[in-house]
């Protein structure tokens, strides 16, 4: 997991940040990115992995440890529901991305990006498919995005109730759909995706 930080810190780079995102599938909510840089050397909390290798339990520990810990600088990107619509769901991730990298106090001058490659950063890249897993910088990138995006889902939850968002994060699940059929879509909901756009369709 510490391997590629190692490899570019011997070349010479000091602030390397992993880069990942969350919520690329839901029906509804917004997609979420982290940017995380480790200080070298740094006690870390035990068992840091991809956010959907852990449990929702063990992700939160976690979670809290990378929020009070010194040594630990991150910040998140988020794009909206409405925004994701107008320009599809791959550039609203790669937008997070970018919104997550420009929010950072420190300047990463190196950036490890989940998955394939993002334009756009001032900052060289090394893209790296499964990377939440194959790098503990982004891997606590993925926890960071991923707890808040599901405290942001169960908040939206207690102003749309009849949709059940704190159980499904607004993916599409069977209690989900049953909502979307019996309510239509909400603000929340991304009118871009297929199901929800049937919906909306079925429900006038």
């Amino acid at each position: 997991m510490f391997f590629f930080e190692e490899h570019y810190r011997l070349l010479g780079f000091k602030a390397i940040g992993g880069v990942d995102e969350v919520g690329r599938g839901p029906l509804a909510g917004p997609v979420v990115a982290a940017c995380c840089i480790l200080r070298e050397g740094m006690d870390l909390p035990e068992g840091i992995d991809d956010s959907k290798k852990l449990s929702r339990k063990k992700r939160r520990v976690i979670y809290d440890q990378l929020r009070d810990m010194d040594g630990v600088d991150y910040a998140l990107g988020l794009v909206e529901p409405e925004e994701i619509d107008k320009i599809n769901i791959l550039q609203a991730s790669h937008l997070a991305m970018r919104k997550a990298v420009e929010a950072m106090k420190v300047d990463a001058d190196f950036l490890l990006i989940d998955g394939l490659p993002v334009p756009g950063f001032k900052a060289p890249t090394r893209s790296i498919v499964k990377g939440d897993s194959r790098s503990i910088s982004i891997a606590a990138a993925s926890i960071l995005a991923k707890e808040f995006r599901d405290d942001l889902m169960a908040e939206y939850a207690l102003e749309y109730p009849q949709y059940g968002f704190e159980k499904h994060m607004g993916y599409g699940t069977k209690l989900h759909m049953q909502a979307l059929d019996e309510f239509g879509p909400c603000p929340l909901h991304r009118r871009s995706f297929a199901p929800v756009r049937k919906a909306e369709n079925e429900f006038k």
